[in-house]
């Protein structure tokens, strides 16, 4: 959940490096700093703070001529940000420079040894002892050093190296942590993404577990888990430079949800072939979804939100039973899975380190794993059996928007898929089911010009400090993924349960004012949930009603309609999640919260 950029070349190290953690810092922003090589030793500057303060204090310096160096932007798991838990992380004897995304978890072990050997420990973090563990290990042959460093280290890591004796060499290795090489011409780069890797370069390799790599200016040599050297495909970035910026928009995130349309077009269109859904080169064959005694899928946050929904739509086309579960406790509460199963794991970065860890966990038991993924040559993607890719582009933003929509498109596509395949539901049926999918994206254009009306409702309660959501079927898990979005941007409390829960407990926090926002968006369950608003309505709390019905309520069943354009239950959750999109992104903006970056977050979650 750290960010990390390297580069080597002809031209100055600094502003290659600023520039590539500004495009890093939605990975984490509590502190950040850079280490270079220049006249044969190793210089960092380090700061608390966001990259703004970095690219001050070293402004404030100046005078680096350095063409080699490394950087960090960090989300702090040990210790607290400052100075000096920031990296780079400097060994003893300051001729190594390191920085580390990821969690070592057998850190205070390796810690009391260095300590008991006359090692210096300055900060707080696990990082730091991995250079000085590089430091013990040296004899000068950094590739081989770093294969003993892997060896040696339990926990998942991206690690980038310079040492004051190679000078342009930068070296680096990883182990269930993202971590790319950008190719250029006369100069490299290292990078935990790619949009950090696009000011030089549109080429870049993908370094798999346990393989380490050499960069200089002039090239990549990589090594595997034994110090051989192995050719490595070289992979192009595909969509463009103007996708990772804002283009015009105050915030990334506004940027996203105006983008939804397009990523759901893209995710759905390339799979609808005569008419019905071709997932096969997925991995998602007719043959599986007739052999498989059950689904589970597995995911965290907005990815899991994204599978309770595909659970109902699953279930409800197909009977076959699924399971949408957590993916930290999936892992560990030693799941009833096995060959005749099938895992389809939910991420948009594929490198969510729970989500990893519970599908590996599905593939030891011989399930058939299937990943609903959005970054190409992921972790996710390829240890997986199949991949559906979404197509979304790049996310900016912490709080996901365009790439949770396309992930709904991909599970309606999977919906139908399954229920076809296993014969409960008619080809004539499956034909509608696509055609609606098809319509999605202008549909969600249509929502989108509720953008309006729901900044004024945003401004009519941005300062209230607790906020509910409420729906039945697939409402109810569209209302976990609208208060998760609450929460991210805005920093309210917020609940979301089902319609019929309330009066199990959850009504006695119904007071006067209280916002309740009720999701309406199933025909046939209208008169239960429109019984549950009443409720609430009752006891003095604010309403919202969000429907796609021709329902007209009075004041005495809420206080506002948010009215999403018509279509079948089948998609409304698509559909509902934009106003709930919108009304967060507002309510963000009104309390001054810093919208893409929000406290205590980061993008891509890499640790347990």
């Amino acid at each position: 959940m750290c960010g990390i950029v390297g580069f080597t070349g002809k031209r100055e190290a600094v502003p290659v490096l600023l520039n590539g953690l500004y495009k890093l810092e939605y990975r984490g922003y509590d502190s950040a700093g850079v280490a270079l090589i220049q006249d044969g030793r190793i210089e960092t500057v380090k700061t608390k703070g966001r990259i703004k303060e970095l690219d001050e204090k070293l402004q404030s310096i100046g005078g680096f001529k350095s063409t080699c160096g490394i950087g960090h932007t960090r989300w702090a798991t040990h210790g607290e940000p400052s100075d000096v838990n920031a990296h780079p992380h400097l060994s003893d004897n300051r001729t190594i420079a390191l920085v580390h995304n990821g969690i070592l978890e057998n850190y205070l072990e390796i810690r009391e040894m260095l300590k008991a050997e006359g090692f210096h420990i300055k900060s707080d973090t696990d990082s730091e002892v991995a250079a000085h563990l590089f430091q013990k290990y040296y004899k000068g042959d950094p590739i081989d050093t770093l294969l003993k460093l892997s060896h040696r280290l339990r926990g998942a890591y991206a690690f980038a190296i310079i040492s004051a004796d190679r000078p342009g060499e930068m070296f680096c290795t990883r182990r269930d942590n993202p971590l790319i090489i950008g190719i250029g011409e006369g100069e490299n780069m290292i990078a935990s993404d790619i949009p950090a890797i696009l000011q030089m370069t549109r080429k870049f390799i993908v370094l798999n577990d346990g393989e380490a790599a050499r960069v200089t200016p002039d090239g990549v040599t990589v090594y595997n888990d034994i110090g051989q050297v192995i050719e490595k495909e070289i992979n192009t970035v595909t969509w463009d430079l103007s996708s990772a910026e804002k283009g015009g928009y105050e915030h990334f995130m506004i940027k996203e949800i105006m983008e939804e349309p397009k990523a759901v077009r893209d995710t759905v269109m390339p799979r609808i072939k005569d008419g019905l859904p071709a997932l096969s080169e997925c991995g998602l064959s007719d043959d599986l979804f007739r052999g498989i005694r059950g689904i589970h899928i597995v995911a965290c946050g907005s990815a899991l939100h994204a599978g309770l929904v595909g659970k109902v739509m699953i279930e409800k086309l197909s009977r076959i039973p699924v399971t949408a579960t957590i993916a930290s406790e999936f892992r560990y509460s030693d799941p009833i899975i096995g060959p005749d199963d099938l895992c389809i794991v939910i991420s948009q970065s594929g490198e969510t380190a729970d989500t990893l860890a519970a599908m590996r966990e599905a593939k030891k038991k011989g399930a058939r794993t299937v990943g609903v993924v959005n970054v190409v040559a992921s972790n996710a993607a390829r240890e997986a059996d199949g991949v559906l890719y979404t197509w979304a582009g790049p996310e900016i933003a912490v709080a996901t928007t365009k790439a949770y929509a396309s992930q709904l498109a991909a599970l309606y596509l999977i919906a139908v898929k399954a229920g076809l395949a296993s014969g409960h539901t008619t080809e004539e049926e499956a034909k509608k089911y696509c055609a609606e999918i098809a319509r999605l994206p202008e549909l969600i254009e249509e929502d989108l010009k509720l953008r309006e009306q729901l900044q004024k409702l945003a401004s009519l309660y941005y300062n209230r400090d607790h906020m509910f959501y409420i729906g039945r079927g697939v409402d109810c898990a569209a209302a976990q993924e609208a208060s998760l979005k609450l929460k991210e941007i805005s920093y309210i409390h917020s609940e979301a349960y089902a319609g019929g829960e309330l009066k199990h407990g959850t009504i006695s926090l119904i007071e006067k004012g209280t916002v309740v926002i009720a999701l309406a968006c199933d025909p046939a369950l209208y008169e239960k949930t429109i019984s549950n608003v009443k409720s609430v309505k009752a006891r003095g709390a604010d309403v919202i009603l969000v429907t796609n019905g021709d329902f007209k309520p009075d004041g005495e069943v809420c206080d506002h309609v948010v009215k999403i354009p018509e279509t079948s239950s089948f998609l409304s959750a698509s559909l509902s999640i934009v106003p709930m999109q919108l009304f967060a992104y507002y309510v963000g903006v009104a309390r001054g919260c810093d919208i893409d970056k929000p406290r205590n977050l980061a993008k891509s979650v890499t640790v347990e």
